[in-house]
């Protein structure tokens, strides 16, 4: 973006409406009704390939993983047959497949047949929604993409203004994205929305759209390929993402630690097979513990080689800048000299001057 805001500067007054937003629709799922039964209590309990291989093709995440696929796939390559020179990178187009397959394998796999049966399964669900699809998304830059395939009388009535309204700026600041990130996590697992979800599928749905945007918005300043109204230097990026460990952490404790089965759902769910709700509530706990944290810290140590390569860019360039203004010095010395010699060379006896 042309004007890139400081990280530090104060929110302006319509955060406050965004997050009066996000409030409500939480609410309203919390309220949501009718509530039926979500889905039958499999026969026997998963397996590695009833996990890998048992799909099923819902509607609404087939077309739109589909349409995302299509759509990206077509404008690649009007991108590439536009600018030639300059194609969009092999590595952003393998991040967005990959994110769209985390997104299938979450919503499609045997995954979504055990997640209302399985709270262990569930939080994997999640863990890809949130910690898998949402960062390969942003690895994958689409916003450069769209901006890249519009046309400039498009970009400069559509795309550009919706990226400087005051609506983009609000959600995507840092200190927004990270609170309502961390609020999503804590909110949906101590709240009757939880329960909801398991309960009633458009529920579902809607917490997985609020799950995978709210990751999205997160991750988005802190890959930062794509234009954004908030700019952070690296280290304050590697902070940003460091500090959702602790939360993670504290929240996988929490759940770990309860004495009781926390959802009702659970609880009362008739299964012959598998552990106790308690003991797959442990288990979940452990997969959001270790698996949340390592991926948190491999995203900070991908910030840090992203910082070292950046740093050893910007001295490579100054070393070249160096080089080429040492040799115009050099050169501007050599042309020194050489009037020099030539005025000595006219101011001696018996030269053309001298006479």
């Amino acid at each position: 973006m042309p004007a890139v805001r400081s990280f530090g500067q104060r929110l302006p007054a319509v955060a406050v409406q965004a997050l009066a937003g996000l409030t409500g629709g939480l609410l309203w799922l919390l309220l949501a009704t009718p509530v039926w039964a979500h889905g039958p209590v499999p026969d026997e309990p998963p397996s590695i390939g009833s996990l890998l291989f048992g799909w099923s093709f819902e509607p609404l995440p087939t077309l739109g993983i589909a349409v995302a696929v299509g759509w990206w796939w077509w404008a690649v390559r009007r991108v590439d047959t536009l600018h030639p020179a300059n194609p969009v990178p092999r590595s952003r187009s393998v991040a967005f497949g990959l994110g769209m397959a985390a997104i299938a394998f979450a919503l499609m796999s045997g995954i979504a047949r055990y997640d209302t049966t399985l709270f262990s399964v569930h939080m994997v669900q999640h863990i890809l929604l949130m910690l898998a699809a949402a960062p390969l998304i942003a690895l994958a830059a689409p916003v450069t993409l769209v901006l890249r395939l519009a046309s400039p009388q498009t970009r400069r009535q559509w795309v550009l203004p919706v990226l400087h309204s005051r609506v983009v700026r609000v959600l995507g600041h840092p200190v927004v994205a990270w609170v309502m990130f961390a609020a999503m996590m804590w909110v949906t697992h101590f709240s009757p929305l939880f329960d909801a979800a398991l309960e009633d599928p458009l529920v579902h749905d809607l917490e997985h759209g609020l799950f995978l945007a709210s990751a999205v918005l997160f991750w988005w300043p802190a890959v930062a390929l794509d234009p954004a109204p908030w700019r952070m230097p690296h280290p304050v990026r590697a902070l940003y993402v460091f500090l959702q460990m602790p939360q993670n952490t504290f929240l996988a404790v929490v759940i770990l630690n309860a004495s009781a089965p926390l959802y009702h759902h659970y609880a009362t769910l008739q299964r012959t097979w598998g552990s106790t709700a308690l003991e797959d509530q442990q288990l979940a706990a452990g997969i959001m513990w270790i698996v949340g944290d390592v991926i948190f810290i491999v995203a900070v140590l991908a910030i840090v080689w992203g910082w070292m390569r950046a740093e050893a860019r910007d001295a490579n360039r100054a070393d070249r800048r160096a080089t080429t203004e040492l040799a115009e010095i050099r050169v501007r010395e050599q042309r020194l000299v050489e009037r020099l010699a030539r005025e000595r060379e006219d101011a001696q006896p018996g030269s053309g001057a001298a006479r």
